[in-house]
C-alpha cells in the first residue's frame, strides 16, 4: 500500500482514492456484523454543498488566473493549493507535509516550462520549515501558514503576511465544514454494518499512506549513497527515534539540537 502510494504521490486525489479502496476491500470479508435499527435524523446539506461550492469555484479562479497569467496570481493559486490539500489529505500533519513539499518545491522543477510562475519554495526552506513546526505546540497544519509566508515573500513583507493567514484559512476550512457536516450524523453512520467494516480498510490505508509520505520525504535528503553526510544523516535519524522511544527529552529540545548539529556540520 505505502509502496504505490510513493509511486502516484504527486497525484493528490490518489489518496481519497486509496481510503475509498481499503474501505471497499474490507467489505468483502465475511465477517458478519449486525446491523443496528437507525433512527432517521435531519441532516444540514449546507456544509457540504458549501464545501463543495469553494472547491469548485476555488478552482476555477486558479486555473483563469494560471492560464490568463494574472499580476497577482499567486494569492489565488495558494487558497486553492492550501483548500484542495486540506480537503484531500487524510492522515494529520505528517501526510500534508510531504505533499506540501512536492506541491512547492518539487512540482515547480518538473511544470517551470509550461507553468514559470508557479508558487516556488527552496527545498531546503520547506525541510527546515517541516523540523521547525515538530517544535511548535498546536497541530502540525500550521505549516500552511509558513508556507503560506514563503509562496508570497517575492511580493513584500505584507503579502507575506497575508499568505500566511490564506494558507491557514485555505487549509483548515475544508476540514472545519466537513466536521460541521459529517460530526452530528458520525454516530448513525458508524452503527451502518458497511460503514462499521469500512473503518477496517480505512485505517490501514491511512498508516500506508503515512508510511509512503514518508518515504517521500526521505528520497531527498543523503542517507544510502555511502558518503560521510549520509553516515551522519542515517545517525541523526537513529539517535533521534532512540531519544524519542527511550526517553522522555522534549522534542523542541531534539529539534534544538539537531539545528546545532546542522550548523557545526
Amino acid at each position: 500500500m505505502w509502496y504505490s502510494y510513493f509511486l502516484v504521490f504527486w497525484k493528490t486525489f490518489f489518496v481519497p482514492i486509496l481510503i475509498l479502496l481499503g474501505g471497499f476491500i474490507t467489505n468483502l470479508s465475511s465477517k458478519r456484523i449486525p446491523q443496528i435499527d437507525i433512527k432517521p435524523g435531519k441532516i444540514r446539506w449546507w456544509n457540504i454543498w458549501l464545501f463543495g461550492i469553494i472547491f469548485i469555484v476555488a478552482g476555477v479562479v486558479s486555473e483563469l488566473a494560471r492560464k490568463n497569467d494574472w499580476a497577482n496570481r499567486k494569492p489565488a493559486n495558494l487558497f486553492e493549493n492550501s483548500y484542495r490539500m486540506g480537503s484531500l489529505v487524510f492522515g494529520g500533519g505528517n501526510v500534508l507535509m510531504p505533499i506540501m513539499y512536492e506541491q512547492y518545491s518539487v512540482r515547480p522543477d518538473a511544470v517551470k516550462s509550461r507553468n514559470p510562475n508557479a508558487i516556488h519554495i527552496d527545498k531546503k526552506d520547506m525541510l527546515t520549515g517541516i523540523g521547525i513546526v515538530r517544535a511548535v505546540p498546536g497541530p502540525v497544519f500550521s505549516i500552511a501558514s509558513y508556507s503560506g509566508g514563503l509562496a508570497l515573500k517575492d511580493m513584500g513583507p505584507g503579502m507575506q503576511a497575508v499568505g500566511g493567514l490564506i494558507g491557514m484559512v485555505g487549509i483548515f476550512l475544508p476540514s472545519a465544514l466537513l466536521v460541521l457536516f459529517f460530526f452530528p450524523i458520525w454516530n448513525r453512520l458508524k452503527k451502518y454494518s458497511v460503514i462499521y467494516r469500512s473503518l477496517e480498510g480505512i485505517n490501514a490505508s491511512v498508516l500506508g499512506i503515512m508510511v509512503g509520505s514518508t518515504f517521500y520525504i526521505l528520497k531527498d535528503i543523503t542517507l544510502f549513497d555511502g558518503t560521510s553526510q549520509g553516515f551522519v544523516n542515517i545517525g541523526v535519524v537513529a539517535g533521534t527515534a532512540l531519544i524519542l522511544i527511550f526517553t522522555r527529552v522534549p522534542a523542541p529540545v531534539i529539534v534544538a539540537l539537531c539545528v546545532g548539529l546542522g550548523y557545526f556540520l
